[in-house]
């Protein structure tokens, strides 16, 4: 079926556009020049530029420098976007001018043809909803807004769920008493407490480290337009900006105090996307325990089985995989990958703009999505649902020849490593191994080899 198109104006002379788009011109021309992938700008920016068009209205009301009907219109059509309509208006590649200047275009084309419509007269996406900023301001702030609104939202009430998870997981495994591993060997026994208390604790490092890097994000670009001098901008505008943009997203946003900062680099972001890493790396090495623990049944670990969730073989039946810590694992990676990216696209800051804005947008709001999602499955689909082997652990404890290390103080290094290596080459119970090739008694060394006790850290008494 043939495109039917509409003839649009814009500086450079007249584009061919889709008969029912919102869009006009710049966003077409920008459509036709970008099309290195199929990945477009976040729902979650698209729906900050909207706020930033919305409350810009509202300030330059305030002003006096927008007519009322008009800044009326500009705000209704920029809560329908907010809102989750018309995004499908919103085609441009991710890959397009570094300083995202087409998809503030395409946003103050899409509201423009709302608000005209709703008017019935021309409201100008330049003049009227473009009004006291730059795309150089406005695409910065909407990285800042859209990355607020996912973390506060999204992801740091993902991650109080996780560490709520791992604290009930605790307390159900107080008692439950294990080998522990270094170098992926056995080594002396802890208890699943403490276990999942590494990583419930390092979750909680990760989401102090996001919360702290999160406040430098807050203070916005808007109000600097185009090289930070704050250039066709009322003086009063960048402060009267971020009070109605707090009211309006229920963030607390201020204006930045130095404005060449915020359009020059992304330093902020790339201090988060740090933070986010870190997360990403606590959730990874989360996956690989569990993975760890699960194996087998028979030839692995065997400590845990986690929750069947699907057939994990095409060919082999029976065989349940361990997806949940697979895609998690997955997704930590890519999160780590995105970091990469960010940071050298932090780097593109040349004189007064950074100049790869927009896959900074794409790829930290990918990673707080990510994050986000991979917490919380893990904490319900893993985490919560996991059993204990128990037989497996005690086996495991009672020949593990390494609980002779709390007989160092007693009977010497030299002596116990002897004991550990005959009970090893035997397979026996280093208990049985200990109370033949020394003077203790029985008892004696069932108290000083007990592996609950030895859990509790200290000397052997």
């Amino acid at each position: 079926m043939t495109q039917e198109y509409r003839i649009e104006t814009d500086s450079m002379g007249e584009v061919h556009v889709p008969k029912n788009a919102l869009y006009q011109a710049q966003t077409q021309r920008a459509v036709d020049n970008f099309s290195f992938s199929s990945h477009t700008m976040p729902t979650r920016f698209i729906q900050a530029l909207a706020y930033i068009k919305q409350s810009a209205a509202s300030t330059n009301a305030q002003l006096g420098l927008l007519e009322g009907d008009i800044a009326a219109a500009i705000i209704d059509a920029s809560q329908e976007i907010i809102d989750g309509d018309h995004l499908d208006h919103f085609p441009i590649d991710v890959y397009q001018t570094g300083s995202g200047t087409s998809s503030n275009m395409n946003a103050n084309e899409v509201i423009a043809t709302l608000a005209s419509t709703q008017l019935g007269g021309n409201v100008n996406p330049n003049d009227h909803v473009n009004m006291g900023q730059s795309s150089n301001d406005v695409v910065p702030t909407a990285i800042q807004v859209s990355v607020v609104m996912a973390v506060q939202k999204q992801l740091l009430p993902a991650l109080n769920h996780l560490t709520s998870v791992l604290e009930t997981k605790q307390s159900e495994l107080s008692n439950v008493v294990k080998t522990g591993r270094t170098h992926l060997m056995d080594a002396m026994p802890i208890t699943f407490s403490q276990e999942l208390g590494g990583w419930k604790y390092q979750i909680e490092h990760a989401q102090q480290g996001i919360e702290h890097s999160l406040a430098s994000v807050t203070a916005l670009a808007q109000g600097g337009t185009a090289v930070g001098t704050g250039i066709n901008a009322d003086p009063r505008f960048a402060s009267k900006f971020a009070d109605n943009l707090s009211q309006a997203t229920k963030l607390k946003l201020t204006a930045s105090d130095n404005f060449f900062f915020n359009l020059s680099s992304q330093d902020a972001i790339v201090a988060l996307s740090g933070q986010l890493k870190t997360a990403a790396v606590a959730i990874m090495k989360i996956s690989n325990d569990l993975r760890w623990m699960n194996s087998g049944p028979l030839a692995g670990l065997g400590e845990i089985e986690l929750q069947a969730l699907q057939p994990g073989s095409s060919i082999m039946p029976g065989k349940v995989n361990p997806v949940i810590p697979e895609a998690a694992a997955m997704a930590s990676a890519q999160v780590i990958g995105n970091d990469t990216t960010i940071t050298i696209a932090g780097q593109s800051g040349n004189f007064q703009l950074n100049v790869m804005l927009p896959v900074i947008a794409h790829n930290i709001l990918e990673s707080i999505e990510l994050l986000s999602n991979s917490a919380v499955s893990l904490a319900d689909k893993a985490i919560a649902t996991f059993t204990v082997r128990q037989d497996n652990l005690d086996s495991a404890l009672s020949k593990n020849p390494i609980l002779v290390t709390a007989l160092n103080p007693v009977i010497g290094y030299l002596k116990a490593a002897d004991i550990a290596k005959k009970a090893y080459k035997e397979g026996r119970p280093i208990l049985d191994v200990a109370e033949q090739e020394t003077d203790l008694s029985r008892e004696e060394l069932a108290r000083l080899l007990d592996p609950t006790k030895l859990t509790q850290g200290g000397i052997a008494d």
